[in-house]
């Protein structure tokens, strides 16, 4: 018999459970939990898995819409793309394994989201990470960034998927808490989509994959709490990944579900066994019995609690056909994988663990799932900042060299020369532009992928960042000629149990379901990561928005690129907005003022406008404005150009806030002189202000009669982040 401690009230802390919580289990179950049971409610209602502080404001986010097939709930989001095909995607955190164990937490963190992705029977096409690191100063921040990196492309790079964008930030409030967001997207049949809800009775429960070993045991749980100097113990916690592996489960599963064998089938992904025996059986009305002795383990002698909390990675659980037992068996030897039956569904609402003919856990399985506590947490509403309204004393040469050389803005090709963005040989657009793009095999679509957030709008103004994290995703998609199709989540944020921090997730929640909803882009997925502090201090609120986006032909796509001695067409109003912004914060070391207010009527106009003037032939390249404003967007274009720019403020704004201002729903143009009534013409007639204010040659940028050569620009570019980190 397997030595079980006692049940105390630090051993249910150490669980991530309140007295109040633990009370309601044993209502629940009329009696005292074992130790393998108090594991499983552990896992099972821990803030990660079962969403208790956000459930009740996840409710109030779009989902649906003429092309969603599959909306929150599932492993992943699904959205018709037409032609019988469909694309399947979804962004999940990883943020506090990789704290603790750079490398595995994000190689981990990669491959735990592409099982999502191929769990449903689509083949992953396409990455995006999104990383929030500490300030440059900070000693950890070089050895996290080496660490994230190497470990999301040692991982990705093996498994072979293009990782084609994202983002990496650099600030203070991320010192003892780095951010690791990882997304994925597949592509499948609509025919042939597969889902997670078990059915029938009596059917074999199968366990898929590799063995099962103490790596990642109480990880859920881990995940929902709050770090401090004990950090050092939860590094057992943190999974170790296996790429090789999961390339050949992937094939493995692919095959298996054209046999017709699979009736349900889930990831193992946080609480193990635990919660994908718990989600299949609660989604199918069924309950389930598992015997322990029967799953493959490759440490010895592990008794029910780490069999059942282990996070061991590259592993699934499915409801098979029994009919098909051989056949399906024969598909995971021949790659060399476990295929084990380990037990089988029942009519009652049961969840029965069995380990060497003793009853290690015996639970009413809707409980597990459904009793979970969902709280409505005091929260108040974020300060309203006052408006920032002086000019700051700096010249707009200074303001850009500064700006594109520091580790927020410079060239992130140090990251993701290290990340295969061309297997599978389908990658339209790399890494570097507003929006990595991937042709559909064997057709002329494409779709595009880009993850967006501004943290320092959303501690500002919750509401309005919110709103700006989609406006943005939805401006990158448009500019690289695509759709906007709908959108993942990944909210990551303090602790909820504060006010504040509770009103941050309140507030950026209301402003991500108003965008959505006005810009029709439904949140189909997505992932909630609280408890992001170290010693009390939180991170800035950080609502990473994952985007897809739809080319029906390979004609339809734009790129940043301007063309020598056309004009430079400025699209959407500039006000001058320079609260928050790029130049405040990288430059002058100032976060003051309010977000920018986000116009999603605007946004819609113009967004739509720059489809169609492409779709016209009256346009030659597009960049959205954002970060850093007119100025850095310009720069950015002559770089991918390999040409200059000269730029004038028509208005009667001063220079550096007409230049650097962050005003919302803005794009610049490339367009031919002879295109450029046309172009000014459907501005007017769509509503959007439209104005030319420069031209593209030379080999210099000037910002208002300030001349900087271009290659001095180049050098500030692609030295700022090497500097940081070699």
């Amino acid at each position: 018999m397997t030595f079980e401690p006692e049940i105390t009230t630090e051993l249910i802390r150490k669980h991530g459970l309140n007295q109040a919580e633990f009370q309601l289990i044993r209502e629940l179950i009329d009696r005292e939990p074992t130790w393998t049971e108090l594991g499983i409610f552990s896992a099972m209602w821990n803030e990660h898995c079962s969403y208790k502080s956000s459930k009740l404001w996840l409710k109030t986010l779009p989902t649906e819409g003429p092309q969603v097939i599959c909306g929150p709930g599932e492993n992943a989001g699904i959205v018709d793309i037409g032609d019988g095909q469909c694309v399947v995607f979804k962004m999940e955190s990883h943020n506090h394994p990789s704290y603790i164990e750079p490398y595995q937490g994000a190689a981990t963190g990669i491959g735990g989201i592409l099982r999502d992705v191929f769990t449903m029977g689509a083949r992953p096409i396409a990455a995006m990470d999104a990383l929030s690191f500490g300030e440059p100063s900070h000693p950890k921040t070089k050895q996290l960034v080496h660490g994230v990196v190497e470990g999301i492309g040692g991982y990705g790079n093996c498994f072979g998927v293009p990782n084609v964008g994202g983002e990496t930030r650099f600030h203070k409030s991320y010192n003892g808490n780095c951010l690791v967001n990882a997304f994925a997207a597949g592509l499948a049949d609509t025919d042939k989509i597969f889902y997670s809800a078990a059915s029938g009775i009596g059917m074999p429960i199968v366990y898929l994959g590799a063995k099962t070993g103490r790596d990642g045991v109480g990880g859920a749980t881990m995940a929902s709490a709050e770090f401090d100097d004990t950090i050092e113990e939860k590094r057992p916690t943190v999974q170790v990944g296996d790429p090789f592996t999961e390339k050949r489960l992937m094939e493995a599963t692919i095959e298996l579900m054209q046999t017709g064998a699979v009736i349900s089938i889930q990831d193992m992904g946080a609480a193990g066994l635990t919660c994908s025996a718990v989600e299949m059986g609660d989604k199918g009305e069924l309950g389930v019995i598992l015997d322990l002795e029967k799953v493959p383990c490759r440490e010895e002698e592990m008794s029910a609690y780490e069999m059942m909390l282990s996070e061991s990675q590259e592993r699934m659980l499915m409801v098979l056909r029994p009919e098909k037992e051989a056949e399906a068996r024969a598909v995971f030897e021949k790659w060399d994988l476990d295929f084990a039956i380990v037990g089988e569904t029942i009519a009652e609402d049961r969840f029965l663990v069995r380990h060497h003919g003793e009853i290690k856990a015996d639970l009413p399985l809707k409980a597990l799932s459904g009793e979970a506590p969902e709280y409505d947490r005091p929260w108040v509403k974020t300060v309203a900042r006052e408006a920032y309204t002086e000019v700051p004393e700096i010249s707009p040469a200074e303001a850009l060299l500064a700006l594109i050389g520091s580790p927020n803005h410079a060239s992130k090709a140090w990251i993701w020369e290290q990340y295969d963005h061309m297997v599978l040989a389908d990658t339209v657009i790399r890494p570097g532009s507003d929006a990595g793009v991937v042709r559909v095999h064997g057709t002329q679509k494409a779709l595009a992928f880009t993850s967006d957030v501004n943290p320092r709008f959303c501690f500002a103004n919750p509401i309005e960042g919110g709103k700006q994290a989609v406006a943005e995703a939805y401006r990158n998609l448009c500019a690289t000629g695509a759709k906007p199709l709908a959108t993942t989540d990944n909210l990551n944020f303090g602790n909820p149990e504060k006010p504040e921090i509770m009103g941050q997730l309140v507030g950026c929640i209301q402003g991500i379901g108003e965008a959505c909803l006005a810009l029709d882009m439904p949140i189909v997925s997505g992932n909630v990561s609280l408890y992001n502090e170290t010693d009390g201090t939180g991170i800035h609120p950080t609502p990473t928005i994952g985007a897809v986006g739809l080319l029906d032909t390979l004609d339809q796509v734009i790129r940043m690129e301007a063309k020598t001695g056309e004009k430079l067409v400025l699209l959407g109003d500039t006000l001058g907005h320079l609260g928050q912004s790029a130049l405040l914060a990288d430059v002058l070391n100032q976060e003051i003022g309010d977000a920018p207010k986000v116009d999603l009527n605007a946004e819609r106009k113009a967004g739509e406008l720059v489809r169609n003037l492409h779709g016209a032939g009256q346009i030659s390249a597009v960049h959205d404005v954002s970060d850093g404003g007119i100025a850095l967007a310009v720069t950015e274009m002559c770089l991918a150009s390999k040409c200059g720019a000269e730029v004038t403020n028509p208005t009667t704004l001063p220079a550096i806030s007409w230049l650097f201002g962050e005003d919302q729903a803005r794009y610049l143009l490339s367009v031919s002189e002879d295109n450029l009534p046309g172009v000014l013409d459907a501005a007017a007639s769509a509503g959007v202000p439209a104005a030319e204010i420069g031209h593209f040659g030379g080999d210099f940028v000037a910002l208002d009669a300030t001349f900087i050569p271009l290659e001095a620009i180049k050098e500030a570019f692609e030295t700022g982040l090497p500097a940081l980190v070699d």
